[in-house]
């Protein structure tokens, strides 16, 4: 009976210093959640929306007989434009229909391609100099 009489005067003498612990703001609690919001934002929300713009711009210029490669890998040169999708010719007299999304991208084969890198000129070697003697012709 002492014992507990004792062990709850202790917890009742306890009790305010743990009462008067400071509290931190509402701010304070939530800025690392800001800050995740923040970075999240500016490294994958406004990029993925660059990208989907440029995209769609993409998509939204290509006219008939431009030249494309779409997601799949087919190269191809566009022959009717539809509502929602692309009719590309892949082959000479075989075509086929496309989603419009699924044209990754557009590409000219006549455009200028990078010269090849010229080789330098081989330095000429230096004469060697002559080795040392070994112990054994000594």
């Amino acid at each position: 009976m002492k014992l507990s009489l004792l062990a709850s005067l202790f917890a009742l003498s306890a009790a305010p210093a743990f009462a008067a612990a400071p509290q931190g703001s509402a701010i304070g609690a939530f800025f690392p959640l800001i800050i995740f919001v923040v970075i999240f934002y500016f490294f994958i929300l406004r990029p993925q929306k660059k990208r989907q713009k440029s995209h769609d711009d993409l998509v939204n210029n290509l006219q008939r007989g431009d030249k494309v490669i779409t997601a799949g890998g087919f190269f191809g040169i566009i022959r009717d434009v539809k509502a929602d999708s692309f009719i590309i010719e892949i082959a000479e007299g075989v075509p086929a229909r496309v989603l419009k999304g699924s044209v990754s991208s557009k590409y000219d084969p006549d455009a200028a391609k990078p010269a090849p890198k010229a080789e330098e000129p081989k330095a000429e070697e230096a004469p060697k100099a002559e080795e040392a003697p070994k112990a054994e012709d000594k």
